[in-house]
Order: C-alpha cells, then structure tokens, then sequence
C-alpha cells in the first residue's frame, strides 16, 4: 500500500535505567546475591549493614531518563509537519520543491503542470538549421509521416486478465510479431510467461530460464518462436516458446558471485536485423555485440556510457539500423553510428537531469526521440537531423519513484501514422470518487496534450509497464503480478462472449473466487484488489477528449 501517515501523537516515555559504570553492575550482582542469601539463612549484622548501603549507593546512581517521540518528516527527517501519501493525496514536504514538477513555491496538488490542459509542457527554442542533413531528412524522411492526425481510438476497458500471473512483479512485455493473441511477459524473479489472451485460460510460465530479474525480450527475426532475453544474472538466453528450452548465449559472471564491484547485470537489449547482430548492455557501461547465425560474441565490448554506470536500454533505428540510441545512470542518451563504434565516438549526446530510463526512436520513420527521465519529464526532439541542443518539448508527467517498482517507460503506439501518441503509466494516484488509483495515460507529444487517462476501479497497484498492440487496438498492462488486456469500449462488448470467464485467477485466487483477492507480491506500493464480480457492476473511469472513435488511416 502507499505509505499511510498518522494522525496520532506520541506518548512520553519515562525510561529508569540503572548507572553503566561497571562498578554498579558489579555491585548488584552481589548485592542480590546476598539477599538470596539472607532469605535462605538467617545473616549476619554486617551482611545487613553492607546490604542496606550497597541499596542506597545504587538508588542514588538510578536517573530517569525521558524520551518524547515526535513525529518526523519522511522525506527530510525534521519534526512539525510529514509528507508522503494521505489516501489518493500526495503531501510535499515543505523544504524541499514540489515533488511532480521539481521547481519551489508550491506543492504537488497545486503544481500548475498537474491541472493544465497541455499536462505541463514546455516548449524550447526553435533553432532552425540549413545543413544538408535537414535536407535530406526533409526530402526523404518527412513524406513518410502523415500530414493528417489520425483519430485515437483508446483501449479504455479491461477485456481480460490473469491475477497473479506471476510470482514476482512484471518487468517487460511484448506482443508476437505474427500470432495477434500471444503476449509473452518477464518477471523479478527471471521466468518467462506465454499467454494466449484470445483463450484466456492458456497460459505458460517457464521458471528456470534466469536466475533473477528478467530486463529485457525480443523476437528473433527469422524464427519467431524464439524469444532472446537479457537478465540481471548477466546472461543472454534464446527460449523456445514451445518447449521452454533455454540456450545460454552470453554469461558475464561465469565464476558465480564475487562480490557487487564485480557482479555484471545486462539491461538493454535490441538487435540490427540487417547485419544480424543482437546488441546486449550491462551495468558498467559496456556494449555487447553477437552473431545471431553462430551465436558467438563479436569483438571486445564497447564503453558507450560512462564507467561504471548503467546502460537502462538501447533501441536501433526503425529505417536505419546503422544508428544505435542508448540511455543510462550517466543522465545522458547518446545516438551512435554502428559502423564507427567506439568509446567516445558517439554522434549526439542528449543531456537529461537525472537518470533516464528509456529512449526510443519513433516506429514510423524514426525521425523522433522520445526519452523518459525520472526527474518526471518526457522529452521529446522533433527531428533527429535538427539542432539536438534542447528538446522540442519536455513534458511534465508523474514516473519519478523511490524503489521496488519497475521503472517507467513511455513508449510510442506503432501504429500512429503521425507518431505523437505514447503510453505511460502514472506514479502518483488520483482521487476517483474516493477511490485511490493510477492511471495509465495516453499523451499527445506533439502538444503535450492529455488525450485520455484509463483506470479501472479494480485495479489499486501501479500498473508502470504497458505495452501498445503493433496491429490490433490492445493495451497490455503489467501491474504488480497480473496482466491485463484493455480494449475500446465499445468493441468490448460486442467480442467478448457472455458466458466465458475472462478472468483467470493464479496462486490463492483460486481458491477465493468469490471475494475480491489482494496482491501480495510486495515489491509495488500498493495492494491490488480484482474480483470477477466487480469486473461486471463497475464501470471503468475514463477521462479523455473528443478525438472520435474510429481510426483512420
């Protein structure tokens, strides 16, 4: 659950403790040991005398010592005030600045960028450019991102779900390239699950692929039932789906545990389809490259981030695989050109605040960058062949948390012919007729715009994972253990058959199917309810604009 505060004040405690010199203790042992003696036989009168002044010696060395408990601040550790979460409510500490924005003179209920139209966006200074590479792009790449906006049509309703799919939080999702139904899924604890979501009921968890944390997955282009995963245990595995048959390609810790400063975990994780090639990162800024045909590593690793700092992802270019766009710890992405790769020799490096989490090239034309950073900004460049100094807009949404959660992504939908619409999850929970929730938000980063915010009121945990359908209008949503299948309202009820279950309940939820069931995973701040029944008497919220709702193409 969000961290509740309390109302209650503290007690005073009075506390007697005896002296701490040595002699006092000393004194008592004897001194009780004399008067198990007196009770057992009659004592003298110079035990009585030695007994009554070692009594009186050590009432006077006794002082009272007071201790008041006052209620400190999470955040700065001060008495007089608190902050953290209140039900759905965000309380800031007043010394530091507000906890969504990162600017002073106000709090997070009353930031502006938290109630304004555009959800907080800041445009930066147009520079304009006249370099042969504008105009190339203008020429070559631009006729390919449509000139008209589609309408968004928004999956706003869940169609069907597994509760507690997983053992561990979800870390990753991803769609199969060719079977529309197959979603596969990784957890903290390393599996790799396969589920048909058109049946509902068929679902696969494969656990003895990772050791731990399960990163990062892609599809292999020529067999797409093999699936390549990059883990924190430091190894790269190719699944078979069917079988669950794991090969280990890569192992960067081949000696077992040695310690932290030696411990190698890889994170991102993409590949050139052209040359072939299955890049892979780790958590001291090195870049792994290997052969998909022979499945050897190729060359020597590559410092692309700084020293000792980890790479958080990688993507290659939609159009061209040449260009490599990774992000890290070092607060920086940094566009690369694979075909001079070497430390140092990156083509652009985008400067960020604070750590950021993803960047990816956008799925059309791949002439966009999107990064998420967790000092709560969306960045966005307009074109990757401009001036690269200042974003084209930073954005203003609510990711930034402390720990045991997956990090926030926002991620383009590839199937947005004008490339401005993403999905992102929502860290800090909204008040929904009294009900604490957070939102998956869909944004309009060519404006900042908030086009839609879905939420079901059954679904309590953060949901910081959620993956676009590359053909169908699907959202996937990983909360906590469970994963759920959003889909536009009103297709829902015209798909989904009146007598099928469509919610599958793992672990102990089978055996409380009539009740609402509780998430106790512990790695997300919250506890998660979802019932089967609630599922038919309440009515999703949704908040977005009118955009229509039908996509046009």
């Amino acid at each position: 659950m969000a961290p509740q505060t309390r109302g209650m004040s503290f007690p005073k405690v009075l506390i007697e403790r005896d002296s701490d010199s040595e002699e006092s203790s000393s004194e008592e042992e004897e001194d009780d040991d004399e008067v198990q003696n007196d009770v057992a036989e009659e004592s003298d009168d110079e035990h009585v005398e030695e007994k009554d002044e070692a009594s009186t010696s050590t009432k006077i060395r006794r002082e009272p010592i007071t201790i008041s408990l006052k209620k400190v601040c999470k955040v700065c550790k001060k008495p007089g005030h608190e902050a953290g979460f209140r039900g759905a409510t965000y309380i800031d500490c007043p010394m530091k600045p507000c906890f969504l924005c990162k600017m002073p003179g106000h709090t997070t209920m009353t930031c502006p960028h938290r109630v304004a139209t555009e959800y907080g966006v800041a445009p930066a200074t147009h520079k304009s450019t006249h370099s042969s590479l504008e105009y190339v792009f203008e020429r070559q790449l631009r006729c390919r991102v449509s000139a008209i906006k589609p309408a968004f049509l928004i999956p706003n309703k869940v169609n069907c779900a597994v509760i507690r799919y997983h053992s561990r939080r979800i870390t990753c999702l991803e769609f199969h390239p060719t079977r529309n139904n197959i979603l596969i899924s990784g957890d903290k604890k390393g599996q790799l699950g396969v589920w048909d979501y058109g049946k509902v009921h068929e679902r696969t968890v494969y656990g003895n692929i990772h050791g731990c944390i399960l990163n990062n997955m892609k599809f292999n282009p020529t067999n797409d039932g093999t699936v390549y995963g990059a883990s924190s245990d430091g190894t790269i595995s190719s699944t078979d789906l069917e079988t669950g048959i794991s090969l280990s390609l890569l192992n960067l810790n081949p000696n077992g545990w040695q310690g932290p400063s030696s411990w190698r975990m890889l994170y991102g994780l993409d590949m050139n389809s052209d040359k072939g090639i299955l890049l892979a990162a780790d958590n001291f800024g090195l870049l792994y490259m290997m052969d998909m045909r022979s499945n050897n590593v190729t060359g020597k690793p590559i410092l692309i981030h700084k020293k000792g700092s980890k790479v958080t992802g990688l993507h290659c270019h939609p159009l061209q695989p040449e260009l490599l766009l990774s992000c890290g710890n070092d607060h920086f992405a940094r566009i690369w050109d694979m075909r001079r790769l070497e430390a140092g020799s990156s083509i652009y490096d985008l400067s960020h605040k604070r750590v950021v989490n993803s960047a990816y090239f956008s799925p059309q034309s791949g002439s966009k960058i999107l990064t998420t950073s967790q000092d709560n900004r969306l960045r966005v460049w307009d074109s990757i062949f401009g001036n690269l100094d200042s974003p084209s807009r930073e954005i203003v949404h609510s990711h930034d948390f402390n720990r045991h959660l997956t990090p926030f992504r926002a991620e383009w939908d590839p199937k947005d012919a004008s490339e401005s619409l993403v999905v992102v999850g929502r860290y800090i929970s909204e008040n929904y007729d009294g009900i604490a929730l957070h939102p998956v938000d869909f944004i309009d980063v060519s404006k900042g715009q908030l086009v839609a915010e879905v939420m079901d009121p059954n679904i309590t945990t953060i949901s910081p994972v959620n993956k676009l359908h590359p053909r169908d209008d699907v959202l996937a949503s990983g909360s906590s253990r469970s994963i759920f299948i959003w889909r536009p309202q009103e297709n829902f009820e015209l798909k989904r058959p009146r007598d099928e279950n469509r919610i599958v309940l793992c672990g102990k939820g089978e055996k409380q199917r009539k009740g609402k069931f509780e998430d106790d995973s512990g790695d997300d701040f919250d506890n998660g309810t979802y019932g089967s029944k609630s599922l038919k008497t309440k009515k999703p919220f949704l908040k977005s604009k009118a955009y229509g709702s039908k996509r046009k193409c």
